[in-house]
């Protein structure tokens, strides 16, 4: 076994993350990895590997070395073993919906996908918490829980298709984590194996576990810890009802003070989103929810309870959004209604997809206060970099995301994109905010971390990524930019988002 390398802070760059393995190196790791799983779950040959170069973030993409799909733990520990021996980088892979490119592969590296650990291990309705392995979808672990009337709370858009593993990476969100909390909130523990093929467990059923929380650590670490083979997460019961408020405003910046002045008011809706003209005129012509075209904004207020809760938080909600200018009100009055007005929010990405050619999604943070103002800076954005942006938001939790339209045939338009992107990320940043909500870092934000960490704050996460992973092999080059990455983008005076990654091959 190799001797532990030190990760050191310069060492990785971007460059290195593209360089291909040597062909005697593949055929050594070939044939290790043959002895591990049949020849049914290595994929060698181009043609199969061509699937997974990239993840939903496809501006960026290279093929991995090989493929890997295990099907047990054994054999993953076996597989991370091998890799740690022969000094192979490891990018694991749930279902590929992230959007930030932190499941795309290391040119000299393996993908291990996860997508075969599909078994929901156990349903247990008197702790209310289900068992399940990583390659699970999202919304079936809330299909399995359905008979004991419980469910499973984050709901990203993607959730018919995303996988839990992948949630617990990204720590996803979803249009009802306001009040029910993101991923990070609704898993109670991790089983997980390192790069050395040590067996891990953080957290517990308990109410607490004893020692460091490194389950919090874990859960949106990106795939760059530890992978992930088995988590236990938490079940709620379903409410008896829940109605939503479709409010529409003729101005943004009355919605985003309209939404800062809910929470101001005590309460905490299920759900709070917005959406802006653009997002609205563009979904309902897709799902045809009953949307205001007319409002330059909608908010969508959901209250969930008993019917008495849910008649008196209406209530107070209609009340607040009158208060803050709402021109129009209407109620969802049956569970098809709600379903309804939310399948718009819930499809504005494919909605985005059938008015442009490509479209590029943006992921950050800002505080709520601050939502009308960015509106109003995106807007202008849009004029300076000649395309258009949709906007849908978390609105609740200040969680952004523009999708900016360009097309990708046509020169220049695809690097515009970036730097409008890299332009709101800085904006999130200069208004208090974060440069991701619940998408991750990967390759696309990187350089964005440079403009909101500290050095000191970076080191800080390479001591916790070489506690877990000391030789640096689980998906390297991602999420963490290094301090020569940072002074290289200071040095060469490249703002929003001009430096980009010329090694990949671009769609």
């Amino acid at each position: 076994m190799n001797a532990p390398r030190e990760l050191h802070l310069g060492e990785l760059r971007f460059s290195d993350y593209t360089q291909p393995m040597d062909s005697e190196k593949r055929n050594a790791l070939i044939q290790a990895l043959s002895a591990i799983v049949p020849s049914a779950s290595l994929l060698t040959a181009p043609e199969a590997l061509r699937p997974y170069e990239c993840d939903g973030l496809a501006g960026y993409r290279q093929l991995p070395a090989v493929v890997v799909l295990p099907t047990e733990e054994s054999q993953v520990v076996a597989i991370l073993k091998a890799a740690h021996r022969m000094d192979v980088p490891v990018v694991a892979r749930g279902a590929g919906t992230g959007l930030s490119g932190g499941a795309m592969p290391h040119r000299g590296g393996i993908v291990l996908s996860l997508a075969r650990f599909k078994s929901i291990l156990s349903i247990d309705p008197v702790s209310r918490t289900a068992r399940v392995q990583p390659g699970v979808r999202n919304a079936a672990i809330s299909e399995a829980a359905a008979p004991f009337g419980l469910y499973y709370a984050p709901d990203p858009s993607s959730q018919i298709a995303c996988s839990i593993g992948g949630n617990v990476a990204e720590n996803s969100g979803g249009v009802h984590c306001l009040k029910y909390g993101l991923t990070v909130h609704n898993v109670l523990r991790v089983r997980a194996i390192t790069i050395e093929g040590d067996v891990i467990e953080l957290g517990s059923e308990a109410l607490d576990s004893p020692g460091l929380d490194c389950l919090s650590t874990m859960v949106g670490s990106e795939g760059m810890l530890a992978v992930t083979t088995e988590v236990t997460v938490r079940l709620i019961p379903k409410p008896q009802l829940a109605r939503v408020i479709m409010a529409s405003f003729d101005d943004v910046e009355k919605s985003g003070a309209a939404v800062a002045n809910l929470i101001a008011a005590g309460i905490i809706p299920a759900g709070l989103e917005m959406m802006d003209q653009k997002t609205t005129a563009a979904v309902e012509e897709f799902v045809h929810a009953g949307y205001d075209l007319n409002a330059q904004a909608i908010l969508l207020c959901e209250s969930d309870g008993t019917p008495e809760e849910v008649e008196e938080e209406i209530g107070r909600m209609k009340e607040v959004l009158a208060q803050n200018g709402a021109t129009d009100m209407r109620v969802s009055e049956s569970e098809d209604e709600r379903l309804r007005f939310w399948s718009g929010r819930k499809n504005a990405f494919p909605a985005a997809g059938r008015v442009a050619a490509d479209y590029y999604c943006m992921d950050g943070t800002i505080p709520r206060r601050r939502l009308g103002e960015m509106l109003k800076r995106i807007s202008e954005m849009e004029k300076k970099y000649n395309l258009g942006c949709m906007n849908v938001f978390h609105a609740g939790d200040g969680n952004l995301h523009p999708l900016i339209l360009f097309d990708v045939s046509n020169p220049g338009e695809f690097h515009r994109a970036e730097l409008f992107g890299a332009e709101i990320l800085e904006l999130c940043v200069e208004f208090g905010g974060t440069v991701t909500g619940e998408h991750g870092v990967g390759i696309e934000k990187i350089n964005s971390m440079c403009v909101q960490f500290s050095p000191e704050e970076r080191i800080g996460f390479f001591a916790v990524k070489r506690a877990f992973d000391p030789v640096g092999l689980l998906n390297p080059g991602k999420a963490i930019p290094t301090l020569s990455r940072c002074a290289e983008y200071g040095r060469m005076h490249v703002h929003h988002g001009a430096l980009k990654f010329k090694e990949l091959p671009r769609f």
